[in-house]
């Protein structure tokens, strides 16, 4: 049973969430004509008009204009559903140097995505209601998009004592997850499966064995030519398989994210068939791109476009799971493609200049900036071939909804405005000029990308224009 395909709790009200509803130009009569729409909840895949009333979708057809109505030829771009990103760190509070909710949120509104869930690895961390209702003063004020907090498992994501799972659920949170520190203790990691299975909310896992951590990179041919550590894929699946075990024990719903391994796929799905209730993500840069990229080539993977040559040892590169290999790439993708993984997600995770510019590979801080750079890297999958355009737009709408019963995800008349409109074939460059996001980390720096956001709209209020 996929996590949430039996939940019964009640959809989460956008009056509750974190949400700033008072930015922007609100869109109140609006027809988006000529466009590729794309809505996979309502399996539409054609070229139809979307009109837009009050910041609610009144109806979507071939429709002629009305008097006073604001009339946008979208014809030749693509207009789908808010996209929907599980998987952000906003960083605020406690490290505005490398990304806050005002800037963070504008990211993502520039990638398309109308509603995010952002990570608990903040300072302090997001694992008590006190913290949780700053977080939410601050989204009020700042934020550009919707914002859902995820909870921590433990205290200070040390893994050590079990947070108040109630209290935090009844405070907004949307999951419980220790982020980039693995909760090592089964004691711990049971008592929050087991409060899972009575709150209906997924425990969001970062799967990584402590006692085989301190490499940068893949542990393989090109960490050995290299000559650095490496990190073995076992440190992942041997957590992949301790958590589902206890998934199955307890029935709670677990989450594991961004698998990077084939073998991590293979253990999710073989525990799917056998009832487990998990869900997983794949990233955009695990699909795309290998440990190759840290050896200096950098060749999107799984496409027909070729890509330039980076430098060896590249500092952009280092993420945490990391770069694995071209045989691990296919597997994800197809995994991905045989919905043995739920869903796509970003892992953006901005950082500073001078934590990855300048600095070794053994010194540079994990992570990818990814908010404004995962539609057009996918756009990659989908000219090649390897994607549909449709199962990419499911994979970051609908099934994200669907998983957490949110009211979005879908442009059916009556559900609020969330739209996003993009032109597929835009050329731009990548560069920290033309991202948003504070951070700028990314190997895919200098590039030529081809996908661009035009336009984001969050309940028809006005986000994001390129234009």
């Amino acid at each position: 049973m996929l996590g949430g395909s039996a939940v019964s709790r009640t959809p989460l009200d956008r009056e509750a969430v974190f949400f700033c509803a008072t930015r922007g130009a609100l869109m109140r009569n609006v027809l988006l004509r000529r466009g590729r729409v794309i809505d996979p909840g309502s399996g539409i895949d054609s070229v139809m008009d979307v009109r837009i009333v009050d910041g609610v979708i009144a109806a979507v057809g071939t429709l002629a204009p009305e008097p006073l109505e604001q009339v946008i030829d979208v014809d030749g771009l693509v207009v789908a559903p808010g996209l929907i990103d599980v998987h952000v760190h906003l960083r605020e509070p406690g490290q505005e140097w490398k990304e806050t909710i005002g800037t963070g949120t504008a990211a993502a509104a520039a990638g398309g995505f109308t509603t995010v869930f952002c990570m608990p690895n903040t300072d302090p961390s997001l694992d008590s209601v006190v913290a949780l209702e700053e977080l939410k003063r601050r989204t009020h004020r700042d934020a550009l998009v919707i914002v859902h907090p995820i909870a921590t498992i433990s205290e200070g994501r040390q893994g050590e004592r079990p947070t108040d799972y109630e209290a935090l659920a009844a405070a907004g949170a949307v999951g419980f997850s220790d982020d980039g520190d693995t909760t090592q203790d089964s004691g711990v990691m049971r008592a929050a499966l087991e409060a899972s299975s009575r709150l209906e909310l997924p425990i969001i896992v970062h799967c990584e064995d402590s006692a085989l951590t301190g490499g940068v990179m893949h542990e393989g041919d090109v960490s050995e030519r290299l000559g650095v550590r490496g990190l073995p894929p076992i440190a992942e699946e041997i957590v992949i398989g301790r958590d589902l075990a206890l998934a199955a024990l307890t029935r709670g719903w677990l989450h594991v994210c961004h698998v990077s391994t084939g073998t991590g796929a293979d253990l999710i799905a073989a525990a799917k068939r056998q009832g487990v209730r998990v869900t997983a993500e794949i990233m955009p840069h695990h699909l795309t791109m290998t440990d190759e990229w840290v050896g200096g080539c950098r060749r999107l993977e799984n496409a027909v476009e070729p890509q330039g040559l980076g430098m060896p040892a590249d500092p952009e590169t280092k993420v945490n799971p990391p770069l694995r290999t071209g045989a691990d790439s296919r597997h994800l993708l197809s995994a991905l493609k045989h919905r043995d993984i739920d869903l796509l997600a970003t892992d953006h995770a901005p950082h500073a200049r001078t934590e990855k510019q300048g600095r070794s590979l053994q010194n540079a801080a994990f992570g990818l900036t990814g908010s404004e750079l995962a539609l057009p890297t996918l756009l990659v999958l989908v000219r090649s071939g390897s994607l549909e355009l449709s199962d990419v737009v499911n994979w970051l709408t609908a099934i994200p909804a669907r998983l957490w019963r949110l009211p979005a995800g879908t442009l059916q008349p009556g559900t609020p405005a969330d739209v996003v409109v993009f032109d597929p074939e835009e050329t731009w460059r990548v560069g920290p000029h033309t991202l948003v996001s504070r951070g700028a980390n990314t190997p895919l720096a200098g590039m030529t990308m081809r996908g661009r956001v035009k336009l984001t709209l969050v309940g028809g209020d006005e986000r994001h224009r390129d234009w």
